[in-house]
This record gives structure tokens, sequence and C-alpha cells, in this order.
């Protein structure tokens, strides 16, 4: 995009677009009353939980929630409480980026990690991406902004595009998970984004 600054004309680059609009995002998430949060995050997972794509899914990947992101706790507690297989991002402390996916049992599992972002402790094996195991049928993943073509804004650091597009999850529905207000019209593409298929919100879930 071209802004006019001063009678001249400033190119912004995609990456330079990114960043601006992830400090606004953020401090407009960060900024909202946080009982009001609360109620628009229940609303918003209540509203997956309703749909037949989590019902039918019998290995789920998610994400345990930072404090100012969407919440996720009824949507692991659901999967726990299933029987079914919950898998959870555990980032590689020596490999900056990448990030593999662990089963997770039960809250007693997890630690902090990565960003101080809850982990499966790293004890337990992650699943390999070459195995076989790990095909989950639906991913949930968080971000700080998303479109309705689904392109999502993340924190930078590449680690759900780099998953996003390994062969193991070519087969597996990736869900953005967010608050209503973290939708713009337009977020900046790079080739290495991966879009996602649905988006759900306190206002419900849609299909893109």
């Amino acid at each position: 995009a071209k802004l006019s600054e001063g009678g001249r004309c400033v190119e912004h680059t995609a990456m330079e677009e990114k960043t601006r609009l992830r400090g606004a995002l953020s401090a407009r998430r960060a900024g909202q009353d946080r009982a009001l949060a609360v109620r628009r995050a229940g609303a918003a997972q209540r509203a997956l939980l309703a749909q037949p794509l989590w019902r039918e899914a019998r290995q789920v990947a998610a994400y345990v929630a930072l404090p100012d992101e969407m919440d996720t706790a009824l949507l692991l507690e659901d999967v726990w409480g299933s029987g079914r297989e919950l898998l959870l991002p555990r980032c590689r402390k020596d490999q900056p980026g990448y990030m593999d996916f662990v089963p997770c049992a039960g809250s007693r599992e997890l630690v902090p990690g990565t960003f101080r972002v809850p982990e499966p402790l790293p004890e337990i094996p992650a699943l390999s991406w070459g195995g076989g195991r790990l095909a989950p049928d639906i991913i949930v993943v968080p971000g700080v902004g998303f479109d309705r073509r689904g392109r999502r804004l993340g924190y930078g650091g590449g680690y759900y595009d780099r998953a996003l597009a390994h062969p193991a999850l070519a087969r597996t529905v990736v869900v953005g998970l967010a608050f209503a207000l973290q939708l713009v019209e337009a977020v900046p593409a790079e080739a290495w984004d991966r879009p996602v298929h649905a988006l759900c919100t306190e206002e419900g879930f849609t299909w893109l």
C-alpha cells in the first residue's frame, strides 16, 4: 500500500503493514473489558462446540490461551472429557519458528514454556511429523487478526505458517478462533501465509 505523508508517497511493504496492524489489533484486544472478554470467549467456544465438525473430530489440535487471547478452556475440557485425543503445540527450544504437536491428557501435564505459554511436559514425546499418527481432524489456531478471506495475522514468528504448510496437516480443517473485534477488511498476505478454512467468534461460526 502507498500512503501520502507530507506530500510524498511512502511505500509500505506487507511486512511493515503487518507490524502496524499487529500493534493496533493487539491494543484493541487488550483494551476490552475483562468481564466482557470472558463472556465473548464463552460464546465463541460454545459456537464451535455445537459444530458437527467439532463433535465428529477424533483427534483435535488446539492451543492454551495467553491472557489477552480468546480462551480455549471449554474446548480443552470437552476433548478431555470425551476421551478423544488432544494435541497441543510445544515450541522447539533449539529451533525458533518451529513447533511440534504433543498429546496432552489433562491440565496436569502442562508447564510454562516458550513465551510463557503453557505447553505439554518436555518428557512427553511429540508426534512425528511423518509417522502417520499426526493427523488432526481439526486444528484451532489463535491470531492477532483475521479477515473474511481466511488470512491470518500471527505474532510474526512463523510457527503456525510452518506447521500448517506441512503435508501431515494437509487434510486438517483449520479454524481461527478470535474476538469479532479482531476481524479486519484485509490482512496483508505473503507467499508463506496459510489461510484458515473457518472463523469462530462470539458472533458465531463461519465457513470461508
